[in-house]
């Protein structure tokens, strides 16, 4: 388990910057995992600053939806009781050429317990108003756009 960890972490850092710039598309996901309270999953990466979504690729043959409920498992220890909801699609160009990001919403889930990954640091509920500070501009305007019910931006 360690030694799959560590190749993740390291085709991120080293691969991925080159496997974006030679592929035309690329698909990932992030999604808005909330809880009762309805505080929102934040998740910290062991490689680099900043609070996220959960997310990542989708990979070959799995669904967004897949891609959504394995990456909250794997980053979080969050099992999904639901399809998540699909709220929209955002073209990354500006920091990945090429790269879309699905934005997906999920309410029902258990949580299994979790620690720290090689990959993943923190993963933390966090109150709508008092997100850590370093969350990611891009998370920020997503969450601002689910709660207010407007459309997701086209655009990260």
């Amino acid at each position: 388990m360690i030694r799959k960890s560590l190749l993740k972490i390291v085709s991120k850092i080293a691969l991925q910057p080159i496997y974006r710039q030679t592929r035309g598309l690329t698909l990932g996901s992030r999604t808005a995992v909330f809880d009762r309270e309805n505080r929102v999953l934040l998740i910290r990466h062991s490689y680099g600053p900043g609070w996220f979504l959960p997310g990542g690729g989708v990979e070959r043959g799995e669904t967004i939806f897949g891609s959504a409920k394995r990456e909250v498992r794997e980053e979080a220890g969050i099992i999904a009781e639901e399809d998540p909801v699909l709220k929209g699609i955002c073209l990354n160009d500006e920091q990945f050429p090429g790269d879309h990001v699905a934005i997906l919403t999920l309410h029902k889930f258990t949580q299994a317990p979790w620690n720290p990954t090689l990959e993943i640091s923190h993963a933390q509920f966090f109150q709508l108003d008092q997100l850590p500070e370093g969350t990611s501009g891009g998370t920020r305007r997503r969450l601002e756009e689910i709660i207010s019910n407007r459309d997701i931006a086209r655009h990260w």
